[in-house]
């Protein structure tokens, strides 16, 4: 039984390559060293009762299965059974086995060293690392033994090897020699490796992907970041932190190497320019930490770093998830370099709408609006102010409801009167660039429909509207842009105090014309600007007449047809600038009765052609919308401009008898018109096959293309042209069932106001009548619009419905009543 029973396998299990230096003796193995259960030279041997001696925790093992199986305790050499199962220690056998082994283990190290060179074989140097590795793993003594027999510079020199085996195992080896080993952490064993370039090349092979050699790196920086002297020099190397941190977030790495990046990683975090590589890179917990939690010092330096870092949109939102509380409090009671560095950081945080979103609900408003608008001894230095408006044009840019948000100590919020009249007087008052941000500030709160009629009614009442104008002419680019933004914003609802101050001020007005002029492609300011223009009241005669003496017509006409041929594209800003550029060329045509100048310079640059073709702008539904406005207003002028004949005069008897006189024939005349028209000249919609391209546009998904199309075609049918040509001109186009369809389709009022006018004058043809009396779905149509109409529209559908005979024409009954 005893025979057959396998102690133990601590060493026994061992390769015999791990003991290729165990087996050099410098005197041979004595039997009474040998266990007779392991048959291995004993480590703590104890003496039975019967004078036997054995390994300690072999004979443990022993008397433990018996008692398991219910055997006697006997002695596992004679079978005896025993009395007492005592285990008496062999002090002097143990204290002899050390000595032997001390004296023996010398001679192996000895031989171990002596292999440890670039110039031995793979073979010897593997075996010489494994004895180095089992020895060390013995007791912590030998640890000592090793770095005293300057093993360490040793091992350190088989990261040379070209052997990918030698170098993997050195790693091993080194790990092994300091791992777990208090004394040697903190003196020896650490300083030789902090010595000169050897964390330097232990950190190289981070940079073999997918190797052994990456995953022994790691584990032996594992155990060299225990000691803080290391954690500094190893995040002093190039690239260290880098890798680490990229290696804790790889998905193809094995879990275990992951995990002793990520120990190594929270290792270095004693060290403070360690967590800033880490945030550097992507590691923003660390540094996030510090905020919350390190010493005052720290956590001001830790702050205006943050301030320093360039950080994607998802990070901004967990960073202000996390500190933006504490930054907030430090805003409001910290010292002011505390609030400088607090500051900073919230510039970075607030610059994305979400993280800017998590900031106003952590409280951000209140000081910074104290901040900015606070004088005497506690105010801020103006270039924190400066950072402070920054701040505030980043959160109001986000889109929050702001009118809902208490920043002052009597309910006020930031559109409260008295807010907005405190930030225009900064503005004033301040220099170009805290007026750039809270110009910035405005142009956020009057983008939002909610907040801009607040804003508008705190301009108008401070009458700071001619001021404001005036910032069109600054030197500096992203002021001269905010200020146009915002006038912009607020053209739909100030558009005549805009127009009057821009009118009568000097210069205001060609310096917008010189920023859509440069030729420098197609900028935001330049779309602004043009913007701006495009808002202001069309038929403000006197503006018009300005822009036309400054020359801006002209201009737009230059830039609309450079877009158009290709020769600036690919920016963001060419449909708003191209929409923009039209709108304000329209402007000429609402003023034709009053100014010929406007005329002549339709004429001169064939602008009905123009706006012809820009109908076909597919996928800018504002430009064909903005063209069959302006063609409307051509078409409208036509009949005014269009030369009638001059008729022969009639002979002595055609004046006395008329019925013995013909009208004299004349060939070329324009049908609709009765006189000489062209496109050029008299704006004519029957050339450039106008007609078809309206009608094309009756089909459009948006509504307010379709009601210009309409209007436009409208023209055709007005008092003072022959409407009967009209309609057989909208026949010829194909237009007839189109309108029809606009009529049935009911999709706005306005449409549907358009529409039944245009039906009732089509109805009017007496075959189109008779056709459309037997279609059920226009008689209903013209019913519910003479039933839900307004008065107008009521009056219109009830002669649309006279037409086709669903109403009686009581005219013809009663001839003689009004």
């Amino acid at each position: 039984m005893a025979d057959s029973w396998d102690g133990s396998s601590e060493i026994g299990s061992q390769s015999d390559e791990s003991f290729h230096f165990e087996r050099v003796h410098l005197e041979p193995i004595y039997d009474a060293f040998v266990c007779p259960l392991t048959k291995q030279v004993m480590c703590d041997p104890v003496t039975l009762e019967n004078g036997q001696t054995f390994e300690r925790e072999a004979i443990e093992k022993w008397f433990k299965e018996c008692r398991e199986s219910g055997r006697k305790m006997v002695c596992p050499l004679t079978l005896k059974e025993l009395k007492s199962t005592d285990l008496n220690p062999s002090i002097a056998l143990r204290n002899t086995i050390e000595e032997w082994t001390a004296r023996n283990e010398a001679v192996q190290l000895d031989l171990a060293r002596r292999s440890l060179n670039l110039g031995s074989s793979e073979t010897e140097i593997l075996h010489a690392l494994k004895y180095v590795e089992h020895i060390c793993q013995k007791s912590r003594s030998n640890k000592h033994i090793a770095r005293s027999a300057g093993l360490i510079p040793l091992i350190v020199d088989m990261l040379k090897s070209s052997s990918r085996r030698v170098r993997c195992k050195a790693l091993e080896s080194l790990r092994i020699v300091v791992e777990e080993d208090a004394e040697n952490k903190v003196v020896t064993g650490y300083e030789m490796l902090a010595e000169g370039d050897i964390v330097r090349t232990i950190v190289k092979f981070l940079s073999h992907e997918l190797s052994k050699e990456r995953e022994e790196a790691v584990s032996l920086l594992y155990e060299l970041s225990k000691s803080e002297t290391l954690c500094e020099k190893i995040g002093s190397v190039n690239g260290a932190i880098l890798i680490l941190v990229g290696m804790t977030s790889s998905k193809s790495e094995n879990l275990l190497t992951v995990e002793k990046a990520d120990k190594t990683l929270e290792n270095l975090e004693k060290c403070v320019n360690n967590v800033r590589q880490m945030a550097e890179n992507g590691r923003l917990q660390p540094l996030l930490t510090q905020i919350l939690e390190g010493p005052p010092e720290t956590k001001l330096s830790m702050a205006a770093y943050l301030g320093e870092l360039v950080l994607n949109n998802d990070v901004k939102v967990v960073v202000a998830n996390t500190v933006g509380s504490s930054l907030i409090n430090i805003m409001r009671s910290g010292t002011i370099q505390s609030r400088e560095a607090a500051l900073k950081a919230l510039i970075q945080i607030s610059s994305y709408e979400a993280s800017a979103k998590v900031l106003i609900e952590a409280g951000i408003l209140p000081p910074l609006v104290k901040d900015l608008f606070t004088v005497g001894s506690n105010q801020l230095p103006m270039r924190l102010k400066e950072v402070s408006a920054t701040i505030l044009a980043n959160v109001v840019n986000s889109g929050y409801d702001f009118d809902s948000i208490l920043v002052g100590s009597d309910n006020q919020t930031l559109v409260s009167e008295d807010i907005v009249h405190n930030l225009l007087h900064l503005i004033s008052n301040t220099g170009p660039a805290i007026e750039c941000k809270l110009l910035q500030v405005l142009v956020g709160l009057t983008t939002s429909k909610t907040t801009v009629l607040n804003v508008v009614g705190a301009i108008k009442s401070s009458g700071a509207t001619i001021s404001l104008v005036q910032f069109i002419e600054a030197p500096q680019k992203d002021l001269r842009v905010a200020s146009i933004k915002l006038l912009q914003n607020l053209s739909p609802l100030m558009g005549q105090e805009l127009a009057d101050a821009l009118r009568g001020s000097v210069g205001q007005l060609s310096s917008l014309i010189k920023v859509i002029s440069e030729n420098i492609g197609i900028t935001e300011e330049q779309a602004a600007a043009v913007g701006l223009l495009a808002d202001l009241p069309e038929r403000d005669l006197g503006l018009t007449r300005q822009m036309l003496d400054e020359g801006a017509f002209q201009m737009i006409i230059s830039r609309v047809a450079r877009i158009r041929q290709g020769e600036t594209r690919g920016t963001r800003f060419v449909t708003p600038f191209l929409e923009g550029l039209v709108r304000v060329l329209a402007r000429v045509t609402f003023v034709l009765a009053d100014e010929p100048d406007c005329i002549a310079l339709c004429r001169e640059n064939n602008l009905a052609a123009l706006f012809i073709e820009m109908l076909q702008t597919n996928g800018l539904d504002n430009v064909q919308m903005v063209s069959a406005t302006a063609l409307e207003n051509l078409s409208l002028e036509s009949k005014n401009l269009t030369k009638l004949p001059e008729l022969p005069p009639t002979g002595f008897c055609g004046s006395i008898f008329p019925c013995f006189s013909k009208p004299p024939t004349i060939s070329g005349l324009c049908k609709l018109h009765r006189g000489t028209c062209s496109m050029r000249e008299s704006f004519c919609l029957l050339e450039g096959q106008a007609v078809e391209k309206l009608v094309a546009l009756l089909d459009h998904t948006n509504e307010k293309v379709v009601e210009a199309a309409l209007a436009a075609l409208s023209t055709l049918l007005d008092d003072g042209v022959d409407i009967e040509q009209g309609v057989t001109v909208l026949c010829e186009a194909e237009g007839i069932k189109p309108i029809l369809d606009v009529l049935l389709e009911k999709r706005t009022d306005n449409l549907r106001r358009r529409a039944v006018w245009a039906v009732e004058r089509i109805l009017r043809t007496d075959d189109i009548a008779y056709e459309v009396s037997g279609d059920p779905n226009v008689s209903t149509a013209l019913v519910d619009a003479f039933q839900h109409g307004d008065y107008r529209t009521r009056q219109i559908a009830e002669r649309a419905l006279k037409h086709v005979d669903k109403i009686p024409n009581f005219s013809g009954i009663f001839p003689n009543m009004g």
